[in-house]
């Protein structure tokens, strides 16, 4: 089965090569790679153009800045795999694991795979207590109104069937991507798992993005999507 991965990229000049490099280096042979780039101007665009566009099957560039549901959104229209999963461009998660992510899916076991940062005894480096305690109430309050016990709600490791995902409007821009693909594939009576991953989380200093405004549009989101069904 080939496999499209998409990497939704916004001002990430000091990791983008890096992860596209590990990305190509990871053990799937059938494979293409799709970068999204929301509009990035600090100089992440210059090395797509020049040291990347050879690397990938395609890059795509939005004219303005619209969030990572966005760049997902363009990324997964764009997708000809089989199966389709979603690889943040900072270095917080290990391309060397897609292989663990998708296989549920090759063996014909599930049709969506959450990577679960807190469901294994991979290496998850240690940062913010308050992320960690608002991610689990993310992921609680998002359980209740499915119905699925998720331990992991916002992650990046995100693999999905390609006749599921593109299948499903996307609405959000931003980072409610995730709680409304969550809510969404939920009523879907969709196979979905979830498996163990490690993380190398970052700080703010390093490029952290997600902020205590994302966290109160998650809410929302999983109000939204699971009652108002839009």
């Amino acid at each position: 089965m080939k496999l499209s991965i998409i990497i939704p990229c916004f001002n990430e000049v000091q990791t983008i090569e890096k992860v596209v490099n590990a990305v190509i280096d990871c053990p799937v042979v059938d494979k293409e790679i799709i970068i999204v780039d929301d509009c990035s101007n600090d100089g992440t665009r210059e090395i797509l153009n020049s040291n990347i566009n050879d690397k990938v099957d395609q890059i795509i560039f939005h004219d303005k800045n619209q969030g990572k549901g966005a760049a997902l959104r363009t990324g997964f229209n764009a997708a000809t795999g089989d199966i389709l999963i979603v690889q943040d461009a900072d270095l917080e998660y290990d391309p060397q694991e897609i292989p663990i992510v998708i296989e549920p899916i090759l063996r014909d076991r599930a049709d969506v795979v959450f990577g679960s940062r807190f469901q294994s005894g991979r290496p998850h480096r240690v940062v913010y207590y308050w992320h960690r305690l608002g991610n689990g109430f993310l992921t609680h309050l998002s359980n209740m109104f499915t119905n699925i016990n998720l331990t992991d709600m916002e992650t990046c490791y995100k693999a999905f069937r390609s006749d599921i995902i593109q299948n499903i409007t996307i609405q959000e821009n931003r980072f409610g991507f995730e709680p409304e693909i969550t809510a969404k594939v939920a009523r879907t009576n969709c196979r979905i798992y979830e498996v163990g991953i490690s993380y190398y989380g970052r700080t703010y200093q390093e490029g952290k993005k997600i902020g205590w405004k994302d966290g109160i549009r998650a809410i929302y989101c999983i109000v939204k999507y699971n009652i108002i069904r839009n």
